[in-house]
């Protein structure tokens, strides 16, 4: 996995800046975006980046990865801003002084998913962590990413609220769960199995399996994602100026806030993220 992401930020390097003579700076008109790999499947990330380009005249492309493995990407100093969610990950990244700080940009949550009717029988339990104590003491597969992505450290999380340290046959780790969470699902779907994943990632392929929401609504079960500027102390030829500028639209209420809200509306019903920035909090109203 790690060599096809250093395969694909080298072919991205070269298409962004043909012209640049060895130990020059970059063009100063694009920015490379590391996100997880989520809302790069939900299509929100292609959404923001096209219509930024439409109105700044800024290119901004993106690779794809787990929270843990985006942010390490980051470390090398290859890309201009990242895009995760997973809190602690992000603050250490930040403290390190590998990132300028955290920056909320939107939410959606997390459900458990499984099949209807299935050996569990969580359906209608209202908070997580006792749907994953029942699953456990039933033995019934679950299926989880096991990559130190955000919808991993998030499992894990909610494993660690209910005591729990999942083991033994019925928890698989899924081999391929480096590649997202459209993939796990399906193999999810494949073993007739339980899952943590996110609403938007359910929404978008709901049609393809037979899994059911089960567990949801639960506040354990939110899902934030941030934006965090690479450290141009850290790492000069990063394009910050430009990221700054992305950044600023990204959190205006009347620019992505806007569009945030409203993806996903016309073909599923609700959006699939919600507006976060702080910016958009105070126009709603909260002081915080």
């Amino acid at each position: 996995m790690k060599s096809w992401i250093g395969f694909g930020l080298m072919c991205l390097f070269c298409f962004a800046v043909p012209h640049a003579g060895l130990g020059q700076p970059a063009t100063n008109r694009f920015i490379l975006l590391s996100s997880t790999i989520g809302p790069i499947d939900a299509g929100i990330v292609g959404a923001l980046e096209t219509e930024f380009e439409k109105e700044a005249g800024i290119r901004v492309r993106h690779v794809g990865a787990g929270t843990g493995a985006a942010l390490d990407i980051a470390k090398q100093g290859t890309v201009d801003l990242v895009m995760v969610h997973a809190k602690s990950l992000e603050e250490k990244f930040v403290q390190e002084g590998f990132g300028t700080e955290r920056i909320d940009l939107m939410f959606n949550d997390f459900v458990i998913v499984g099949p209807p009717g299935g050996p569990a029988g969580i359906k209608g339990i209202k908070q997580a962590t006792e749907a994953l104590r029942v699953i456990s003491q039933k033995g019934v597969t679950f299926i989880s990413r096991g990559d130190k992505s955000g919808t991993h450290v998030a499992e894990m999380e909610l494993w660690q609220k209910a005591e729990i340290k999942p083991s033994g046959p019925w928890y698989v780790i899924y081999e391929k769960g480096s590649t997202g969470n459209v993939p796990t699902l399906r193999y999810t779907n494949e073993k007739n199995a339980y899952t943590v994943i996110d609403r938007a990632t359910f929404l978008t392929i709901k049609d393809e399996v037979k899994l059911v929401v089960l567990v949801e609504k639960d506040e354990a079960l939110l899902n934030f994602i941030s934006l965090i500027p690479v450290n141009p102390k850290k790492f000069p030829r990063v394009n910050y100026a430009d990221t700054m500028a992305f950044v600023s639209w990204l959190t205006s209420p009347e620019k992505g806030q806007k569009i945030i809200r409203d993806f996903g509306k016309d073909k599923y019903g609700s959006p699939l993220f919600f507006p976060n920035s702080k910016e958009w909090r105070v126009s709603q109203g909260s002081k915080n």
